[in-house]
């Protein structure tokens, strides 16, 4: 995939917004900030075949299928709300806003994978057939392969120089053999389930909270934050992404496929350790509410710039979806 050219930039450019476009307003909830920054990604994604067009149309239709099938936004909300929260108002940087969608191109990447046959094995996903119901194993693999590697390439090509390295970093760290992928294989290892709860938290850090974290971490960096508030939203990120898998495991053993979009209580038929299951329902939401309580205080010093934070962070905790 060939480097963008000076009109393609202008053109990614032009996709920025103003504060005032895509803002969490005083008292805003986390639905509207979700929504509104659900729009500006989606139309920075709607605008990346121009950037390719000499690939194969069939790859960027099932790129598109699965990045523009919906889904919360959380990850590129959080990259931008941790900007927002070390910036303050003005334009959003296109640091922040390449960070945004390269990370959720690896984590939509990291969906379609998951949903192979030799992964997980679903045939839905956001309510619709999985990416390789549609258009075949391969081509899934394929789509998931290019959606990692679009993400790398618009972090070097939109993003100042001097930022590039640290994001990539922090981006490549996140998905790879210590973070998220290194998290699926711990919990693909049907032999060696976690036996206590500090190798479940240290499974879920790995497979779910290291691209939360990084969503964090990456936009603070790209809004050139002190070491003091990289640390602060480091820890809020941690502490989110243990709350955000709790509820996940248990959504899966009180939600519907409808209700999700997603198939349920496949964890429990194959025997996966989750956080029901080893302390109990009470326990695991006593567990959720203690890290969403540890999360806001960590971001206790931004005042209300965080707001947006805030409110992400108890939808995580209160969601049904």
């Amino acid at each position: 995939m060939g480097a963008l050219c000076n009109a393609e930039r202008c053109d990614s450019g032009r996709m920025n917004v103003k504060a005032n476009e895509a803002k969490s307003a005083q008292g805003a909830d986390a639905v509207s900030i979700l929504t509104e920054w659900g729009n500006t990604l989606n139309s920075y994604f709607r605008a990346l075949p121009v950037r390719y067009a000499g690939a194969p149309p069939l790859i960027l239709e099932a790129v598109q299928y699965s990045l523009m099938a919906g889904g919360k936004r959380l990850r590129p909300a959080l990259v931008l709300e941790c900007w927002r929260a070390c910036a303050g108002d003005g334009e959003v940087a296109p640091a922040a806003l390449a960070s945004a969608a390269a990370m959720e191109l690896v984590h939509t990447f990291s969906l379609v994978h998951d949903d192979l046959p030799a992964m997980d094995d679903d045939d839905l996903r956001r309510g619709r057939p999985t990416n390789h119901k549609v258009y075949g194993e391969a081509t899934a693999i394929l789509a998931g392969d290019a959606m990692v590697t679009m993400a790398f390439e618009l972090l070097a090509a939109d993003c100042p120089p001097g930022l590039v390295a640290a994001l990539v970093k922090e981006l490549a760290a996140a998905s790879g053999p210590s973070g998220m992928i290194g998290g699926q294989v711990l919990d693909m290892d049907a032999a060696h389930p976690p036996a206590n709860l500090d190798e479940l938290r240290n499974l879920h850090r790995m497979k779910t909270g290291a691209l939360l974290t990084a969503s964090c971490r990456m936009g603070a960096l790209a809004a050139g934050a002190d070491g003091t508030k990289l640390a602060s939203l480091d820890h809020f990120g941690r502490h989110l992404g243990l709350a955000f898998q709790i509820v996940d495991d248990l959504l899966d053993e009180t939600g519907t496929a409808e209700q999700l979009g997603k198939a349920t209580q496949k964890d429990v038929a194959k025997g996966k350790m989750t956080y029901p299951r080893l302390i109990g329902m009470e326990a695991s939401r006593r567990e959720a509410e203690k890290n969403l309580a540890a999360a806001i205080e960590a971001i206790h010093d931004f005042g209300a710039t965080a707001r947006g934070l805030r409110e992400l962070a108890r939808f995580v905790v209160a969601r049904n979806v």
